[in-house]
C-alpha cells in the first residue's frame, strides 16, 4: 500500500501511541494543543484551513467534531489528519464536511431532483 502513496513521510516531531482502529493498531501521534494549529496547517490538503473551534462533520460517523479534536495517526510510512472518530469509521481529513450555517433548516431547496418523476419515467 505504502508504493500507491510513494515514499514514506518524515515522522511528526511528537511522541506517539498505539490506536485501536477497525482492522488493528496505529500509532497516533500525542500533539500538544499548542502545536496543533501548525501542525494542522501542514496536513491540511486544501485552503483556507479551517480554524480549531470550528464544527464540521464526519461524514463516514456521522457525527460532528471540533476541528481541534482531530488526531494523527501514521499508517503505512504516511501521516494521516483524521477525525476523533477515526477508530470506530476510519474518517480521513477528505471525509471531513463544513456545516452548512442553516444546518437546521431542513429545506431542502438545493435539489431540484424529482425522485417521483423520475420513477414514472422509468415505469413507462
Amino acid at each position: 500500500m505504502s508504493q500507491l502513496f510513494g515514499e514514506p513521510e518524515k515522522k511528526l516531531p511528537f511522541p506517539t501511541r498505539p490506536l485501536k482502529v477497525v482492522g488493528g493498531v496505529v500509532e497516533e501521534y500525542i500533539i500538544p494543543d499548542d502545536k496543533k494549529a501548525e501542525v494542522l496547517e501542514l496536513l491540511y490538503i486544501s485552503t483556507p484551513v479551517p480554524d480549531l473551534d470550528e464544527e464540521w462533520m464526519d461524514i463516514h460517523e456521522g457525527k460532528k467534531f471540533r476541528i481541534g479534536d482531530f488526531r494523527v495517526v501514521r499508517e503505512n510510512g504516511h501521516n494521516w489528519l483524521v477525525s476523533p472518530y477515526y477508530p470506530l469509521s476510519g474518517g480521513s481529513v477528505i471525509d471531513w464536511m463544513p456545516l452548512d450555517d442553516d444546518e437546521d433548516d431542513d429545506d431542502d431547496d438545493d435539489y431540484d431532483f424529482d425522485f417521483d418523476a423520475e420513477l414514472d419515467d422509468c415505469e413507462e
